[in-house]
C-alpha cells in the first residue's frame, strides 16, 4: 500500500508569518534589481495580478507561478519583462524567505513519516506556486528522504483537487488508487480530490481547516484523526486490519 500526504497544514504549521512583510521584501527586491518602478506602484499592480491569476488557479485548477504574476504587473506598468527574467527569480526568492522560516513540523509528524516509510511507499502532493519553497522546506525540516515521489502544483501544472495531479502521483509511486491512502487537511482539495481519484482518505484538522469545515463540505473521509499524534497510532492499525475501506 502507498501513503500520500499533503504538506502545509497536514504535516506542518505556519508560525509568526507576515504576508505584508513578504510583500515589502518583494517590492524592495524589484526596485533593487533595477526595474524602473516605485515599490508602491509595483505592489499595487502585483496585487491586481495576484487576484487575476487566483481566479484562474482556483477555477481552472491549473497552477500559475509567482514569476508570471510579477512579470504581468511590471508589463502593466509599461515595462517589457519576461517571467523567466533572472531578476524576477531573485525577487521571488526574497519574497518566500520568511515563509520558509515560518514552517515547522506538527508534533509527531516526523515520527509518523519515519514509521510509515518502513513498510510503504510515500508520496507528497502540495499546492504551491513556487516549487523551490517546498523542496527547501522539506530539506530544512529533514523529511525529504522519506518520500518516494514529491509532486508540487507549480511543477506539474495542475492543482488539487484536479485528479490529474493525484493520478500522476500514483503513476510515480507505481500504486493503484484503491490500494493508496491519502492524508490531508483540506476537505475539498485533499479529501474530495483523492476520493474522486479512487483513493482511501484520512482527514486531519489543522490551523487552516476544522471539523466544522469538513462538515460543511459534505465530504466523507474514510478515517478522521484529531491530530497527527493520534494518526500515528491509528494509521498502522487501520492499514493492518484493512479498517480504511
Amino acid at each position: 500500500m502507498a501513503v500520500i500526504f499533503d504538506f502545509i497544514g497536514t504535516l506542518t504549521n505556519v508560525r509568526n508569518y507576515s504576508m505584508d512583510d513578504s510583500k515589502a521584501k518583494l517590492g524592495k527586491a524589484i526596485v533593487e534589481s533595477g526595474f524602473d518602478v516605485s515599490e508602491e506602484r509595483f505592489l499595487e499592480a502585483y496585487t491586481e495580478a495576484h487576484e487575476k491569476y487566483r481566479v484562474v488557479r482556483y477555477q481552472e485548477l491549473v497552477e500559475v507561478t509567482n514569476a508570471v504574476w510579477i512579470s504581468d504587473a511590471l508589463n502593466c506598468l509599461g515595462l517589457s519583462v519576461e517571467s523567466e527574467d533572472v531578476r524576477i527569480k531573485t525577487a521571488v526568492n526574497a519574497f518566500f524567505e520568511d515563509y520558509i522560516d515560518s514552517l515547522e513540523l506538527r508534533p509527531c509528524a516526523k515520527e509518523l513519516l519515519r514509521e510509515t516509510s518502513t513498510d510503504h511507499r510515500l508520496g507528497l502532493i502540495s499546492n504551491f506556486t513556487y516549487a523551490p519553497v517546498i523542496h527547501a522546506a522539506l530539506r530544512k525540516l529533514e523529511i525529504n528522504r522519506y518520500f518516494n515521489a514529491i509532486l508540487i502544483s507549480e511543477e506539474t501544472g495542475w492543482r488539487k483537487p484536479n485528479t490529474k495531479i493525484f493520478k500522476e502521483a500514483l503513476r510515480r509511486l507505481q500504486a493503484k488508487a484503491e490500494e493508496t491512502v491519502y492524508i490531508g487537511d483540506s476537505p475539498l482539495e485533499d479529501i474530495k480530490g483523492a476520493k474522486t481519484t479512487g483513493m482511501k482518505t484520512v482527514f486531519v484538522p489543522s490551523q487552516f481547516y476544522t471539523f466544522e469545515d469538513l462538515r460543511q463540505s459534505n465530504q466523507e473521509p474514510d478515517l478522521v484523526a484529531n491530530d497527527v499524534c493520534e494518526l500515528q497510532d491509528l494509521l498502522p492499525k487501520c492499514i493492518q486490519t484493512n479498517a480504511i475501506k
